[in-house]
């Protein structure tokens, strides 16, 4: 199955979240074509969480935790992984329930 460019996942995951009145913003832009994404989840109380997509051990693409941790905390890791990864999208999800939508159904991409 062919996927689909970064950049047009992006702003797919950006327009899924925005229906769901869910704040979002692309705080790093990456590689139109091939970058990796990391969502930041910002519960806005201190905290965050960084996930990243990875491959199963059965050979599907998931969702897992990268970092959890203060804001800050995050931001560091996220840092280490741009300094490693210049072609990486960074988004950050602002919502105090901590819904990302990750979990839904088209966001593998």
């Amino acid at each position: 199955m062919p996927r689909l460019t970064a950049g047009f996942w992006v702003q797919a995951y950006l327009r899924r979240l925005s229906l769901a009145n869910i704040p979002a913003f692309i705080v790093h832009k990456g590689d139109e074509t091939a970058g990796a994404v990391v969502v930041i989840s910002n519960p806005l109380d201190g905290s965050a969480s960084a996930f990243h997509r990875v491959y199963s051990a059965d050979g599907s693409r998931i969702w897992d935790v990268l970092a959890t941790g203060s804001e800050e905390e995050i931001k560091n890791t996220i840092n280490k992984q741009r300094n490693f990864d210049p072609d990486l999208w960074v988004i950050e999800v602002e919502d105090r329930e901590g819904r990302t939508l990750l979990d839904e159904d088209g966001l593998f991409g």
